[in-house]
């Protein structure tokens, strides 16, 4: 009861978000029923060891916020637009779809709505107005398109959920691709039927100008093959391509472009160093507030209390999950609800055996919508102060477009599919050489299925639990191929050698005994004996040496004497 006194009171009041969940935490284990645990100091162990000090998704996250803040700060947004405008501007809802595509590259890029929505919708709001658009649907569009990029490679969200859920980011970035085109498409039709509803002029398409738009993006477009091209040949890890990325983003902007001057620098990294310290000071207490979650079991008894509730199968649990993800995403920011639902989702997720990256893209998607979603959607705030807005105006305005998220939300949802088959490949990979080696396919599964216990992965089949178990015996009950089992007993040799075998170590033969004579023999000459001579003797007397002749040798010696 205080420790909920306390959070109502200091979120009431304004306190920052890691100020709450680490006072939260401290008041946790201060009043703690054990008294052995009544120490501050349970605080830090999860947060100082390897894999969240040593994450180099820590380096990651300042690095892209400085890139972003760096692009921002630049004619990187003009140039964006022109390029979209050149490629989508002639088709039905053409300008709008440059805004879609526009928002959604910019983000994978900063990984921040407000940046977007300030830096893009700044630009094409006022072009969309011109362009004949409803005031209505320019906001609502620009509002929409400031979290576009959230599944989308490189974003920052992917790499933070990956590190709390402990998934490869390289493979989470392939699961996103087709989720985060379809929302996009999504979008992209109702553009153009609104094009076509509002009678918005078309263009024809200009080649020279898209050519000339394309040049002048250039060096932009090598930002995510370096990143990408990096990641997926190996040759750089996520923290080295992130350094090597802001440099050249750095360079292209100061010394190519000259939008910047290197003066700038220290303005825009205080600027963005400041964004990321408070993203790095969420994630550490939110990960001390992890630590007493997972160490209360919280989430077994939550799942409990759930299922009592009925939710007993994956269905219900699907729609409980989305209603409890889209509620948070309103009252929290996107780093701060990764941090703190993702830890609570993954027993519930193992339990109905929900794929890790089905899991990460619905939860994603969901923080898009509650991004755009009153009463504290973080889009709504931006919006209204950009464009000088009531909040309460912007609420029925976001309504259409909130309606067809939900529409790749329940596609999403009821379509596991679209999150999986990018990652389908690497799956049956990890099968195929963990069959080379005769071993359970422990990789697979952490792929396949959410894993409670990511050191004890455990099958997601019913085929792979005949197979290998489903307990901690994983790896012990691992079958002979069927072809050698069925040569073996069709012809009995495997079981007559075994015999044979077992009869040369005991020194047994049971077909002439001649093992045992032999055994006799040898004992005999070791101890000096000879059967055969002493039969020789006893046959032959005149070859023995007798009393007699004892006496006739005596009286010739002594004659000579």
């Amino acid at each position: 009861m205080i420790i909920l006194l306390f959070v109502l009171v200091f979120a009431l009041i304004g306190a920052p978000v890691f100020a709450v969940m680490a006072g939260t935490t401290e008041l946790s284990w201060l009043l703690h029923d054990n008294e052995e645990l009544r120490f501050v100091r349970f605080l830090a162990p999860d947060v100082l060891d390897e894999r969240f000090a040593g994450s180099p998704i820590l380096v990651t996250v300042p690095l892209f916020t400085f890139i972003g803040y760096v692009m921002a700060e630049s004619q990187t947004p003009s140039r964006i637009v022109r390029a979209s405008n050149a490629f989508f501007g002639w088709m039905p809802g053409g300008l709008a779809i440059v805004c879609i595509f526009a928002s959604a590259f910019f983000t994978t890029l900063t990984g921040g709505s407000a940046v977007t929505i300030v830096a893009i919708g700044g630009l094409l709001y006022p072009a969309l107005r011109k362009k004949g658009y409803a005031e209505d649907y320019s906001l609502g569009l620009v509002m929409t398109g400031g979290s576009l990029g959230l599944l989308l490679p490189p974003s920052l969200p992917i790499l933070v959920y990956s590190l709390v859920a402990g998934i490869d980011f390289t493979k989470a970035f392939k699961a996103g691709i087709i989720p985060g085109f379809m929302v996009i498409a999504l979008l992209g039709i109702h553009a153009g039927y609104i094009g076509i509803k509002q009678k918005i002029p078309l263009t024809r398409p200009d080649f020279r100008e898209m050519g000339a738009a394309m040049w002048m993006m250039k060096w932009e477009m090598g930002i995510p093959v370096l990143i990408l091209g990096g990641l997926m040949t190996g040759l750089t890890g996520i923290d080295e391509v992130a350094a090597l990325a802001a440099l050249y983003v750095w360079i292209i902007e100061v010394y190519v472009y000259k939008d910047l001057k290197f003066k700038d620098l220290t303005r825009i990294a205080k600027n963005s160093m400041a964004l990321a310290g408070a993203v790095l000071l969420i994630m550490s207490m939110a990960m001390a507030l992890t630590n007493f979650i997972i160490s209360e079991q919280i989430p077994s008894k939550i799942f409990e209390w759930v299922t009592s509730m009925g939710v007993t199968e994956r269905w219900h649990f699907l729609i409980t999950l989305n209603i409890f993800l889209y509620i948070q995403g309103m009252v929290m920011d996107g780093f701060s609800a990764i941090l703190v639902a993702v830890p609570l989702l993954i027993p519930f997720a193992a339990k109905f055996e929900l794929s890790p990256f089905h899991l990460a893209m619905m939860f994603l998607l969901n923080l898009e919508i509650a991004y755009l979603s009153p009463p504290l959607g973080q889009n709504l705030f931006v919006a209204s102060f950009r464009f000088n807005r009531p909040m309460i105006s912007l609420y029925r305005i976001a309504v259409p477009f909130i309606a067809i998220l939900l529409v790749g939300l329940v596609l999403l949802m009821t379509v596991p599919q679209l999150s999986t088959v990018a990652v389908e490949g690497d799956i049956a990979l990890s099968r195929a050489q963990a069959a080379r080696y005769n071993e359970p396919p422990r990789e697979a599964w952490l792929m396949q299925c959410v894993q409670e216990d990511r050191n004890n992965p455990l099958p997601c089949t019913d085929e792979d639990r005949d197979k290998f178990g489903s307990g901690t015996d994983i790896g012990l009950k691992i079958e002979e191929p069927e072809d050698d089992l069925e040569d073996e007993d069709s012809d009995g040799t495997d079981g007559d050698s075994m015999d044979e075998l077992e009869r040369d170590l005991m020194g047994e033969d049971d077909d002439d005994g001649s093992e045992s004579d032999s055994l006799d023999e040898l004992e005999k000459d070791l101890m000096g004996e000879d059967d055969d001579e002493d039969d020789e003797e006893k046959d032959d007397g005149d070859d023995a040496l007798d009393s007699d002749n004892l006496d006739d040798l005596e009286d010739e010696l002594m004659k000579d004497d």
